[in-house]
């Protein structure tokens, strides 16, 4: 087929909706759809129906964007109620935690990579190492947010803080050891631009993250839909002139979604939903690319390397990375641990960061690209498939919460009262089945009622079901709260 303009955006379109389509049917079967994702790219790819692709630095400037988009959206669901308990965990995983992996896991693929007929020096065992040395955002938010887990002892907080935020440091490993490779010595300004990364994204992160909020708050667009492209424009303005000033952009989004998610920007809720579908796109995009660029019959070759050095990711290289940062964490226990360790998932970063090599010549740098992308496959099928089933074995798996979006209203944010959604179980009803025995705080109204796919104004005496939805508005959340545990609602949620 001639690739015309016509003809690509046939292919593309097929890809998204075979992609689609893959992951509504690994879903039912638990596989994580962004492993689904890959095999499309890699079945329409050269070994497969046959569309040649090899444009590594497009691949990687794809790649590039998708992340900003995923960091960012990440740290907008990210609540800082949530991670103020954990970040001191979260940011010495990011940091140490990748830093212990790359060492152990590099130490471990130079004794054994030229057994394989793969000869790599220690730098360049380091260097593959490095490259998927941090768990995968995108894999860890896509598999535990589409899975609905809730995770007791601050879990998911924390492994998504981490998977948030770990990407720089594994970054800013590959270019120095790319740079060191190439350089054939070790330069003391290679340890100047790593602490310029880590400042200048950390600084670039908050100022402009707070100036995005400042501007969105004032900008007053008559057309609602312009914030969320306004809010675009302004993740990719973050990224790039972060990165032009020296520091790590990666960082910066992360840093900057935190911010304006934490904060009532206009339209929030139009806002946070557009992101999320925006964020799938570019996962879908993302993955499918890197599908594209990937031989299978490249893998066969590399798979008994692949798989030794994924095993040892995986039993030994996480877990004591895992293990020796957290020795100073007493509260976290043993099996947060190994969950901890478990959810080290390989995902896309890998692969866009397995590119750098190639793109600069290192030697071997086909043979990482490979060895890598064979252990992401590798680690989205073992790890990936199980993290629910992991978390109720090890007793860390917690009652869902309520279902967030089942009203979709957003009040303005001059208006001062709060809004809940409940679930009505049967501690719910354990006192009568109307709303008059709910017994709730003054200034507190049930406004609207959902059972099954209908809605309705509730009155006094309207009589409540199991598995009804009801949306409380109320001047006074605290002594809501208080009134709900009372009641033994297991499901709520404030919005």
């Amino acid at each position: 087929m001639e690739f015309t303009s016509g003809n690509i955006l046939l292919v593309l379109s097929v890809m998204i909706f075979l992609s689609i389509a893959a992951g509504k049917a690994g879903f039912k079967f638990g596989i994580p759809a962004l492993l689904l994702f890959l095999g499309v790219g890699m079945i329409m790819g050269s070994d497969g129906i046959g569309y040649a692709y090899d444009n590594y630095p497009q691949a990687q400037f794809i790649g590039m964007v998708a992340l900003s988009i995923i960091l960012f959206s990440g740290g907008m669901n990210t609540r800082y109620s949530d991670i103020k308990p954990v970040w001191k965990e979260g940011v010495v995983l990011a940091t140490f935690g990748v830093l212990f992996t790359a060492l152990f896991t590099g130490t471990f693929i130079y004794a054994i990579a030229g057994l394989f007929g793969v000869p790599l020096a220690f730098p360049q065992s380091l260097l593959m190492a490095s490259v998927m040395s941090s768990t995968d955002s995108a894999s860890v938010f896509s598999i535990l947010r589409s899975k609905g887990l809730n995770l007791s002892q601050n879990l998911r907080p924390t492994l998504e803080l981490e998977s948030g935020s770990n990407d720089p440091m594994a970054f800013m490993l590959t270019i120095m050891l790319i740079e060191y490779i190439q350089a054939g010595s070790l330069d003391f300004s290679i340890g100047i631009n790593f602490l310029v990364q880590i400042t200048v994204g950390t600084l670039g992160g908050i100022l402009l993250g707070r100036l995005s909020y400042w501007t969105m708050c004032r900008i007053k667009l008559e057309v609602p839909s312009l914030y969320s492209v306004f809010l675009v424009s302004c993740v990719l303005f973050i990224f790039s002139i972060t990165d032009k000033l020296g520091g790590n952009g990666y960082l910066a989004v992360y840093l900057a979604g935190l911010i304006v998610g934490n904060n009532p920007i206009p339209q929030k809720r139009s806002t946070m939903g557009f992101f999320d579908t925006f964020t799938w796109l570019w996962q879908i995009l993302m993955f499918l690319t890197l599908g594209l660029l990937v031989n299978p019959k490249n893998l066969l070759p590399v798979a008994g390397l692949g798989m030794i050095i994924g095993v040892f990711m995986i039993v030994l290289g996480r877990p004591l990375s895992v293990f020796l940062c957290l020795l100073p964490f007493k509260r976290i226990t043993n099996k947060a641990r190994l969950y901890i360790s478990w959810v080290g998932l390989r995902g896309a970063v890998p692969i866009i960061f397995a590119t750098y090599p190639i793109i600069h010549n290192i030697p071997h740098a086909q043979d990482m690209f490979d060895v890598v992308f064979f252990i992401t496959i590798m680690s989205l099928v073992i790890q990936g498939t199980s993290v629910p089933y992991v978390a109720r074995k090890l007793g860390l798996a917690a009652d869902e919460p309520c279902d967030s979006s089942e009203f979709g209203i957003e009040l303005p944010d001059e208006v001062k009262s709060a809004i809940s959604e409940m679930s009505v179980d049967e501690n719910t009803l354990l006192n009568g089945n109307t709303l008059r025995t709910l017994n709730l705080p003054e200034h507190t109204l049930v406004v609207l009622v959902k059972r099954a796919d209908k809605f309705f104004i509730p009155r006094g005496n309207t009589a409540l079901s199991l598995g009804d939805k009801l949306l409380v508005m109320s001047d006074n959340p605290d002594e809501l709260k208080k009134v709900y545990r009372k009641l033994g609602v297991s499901k709520f949620n404030f919005l």
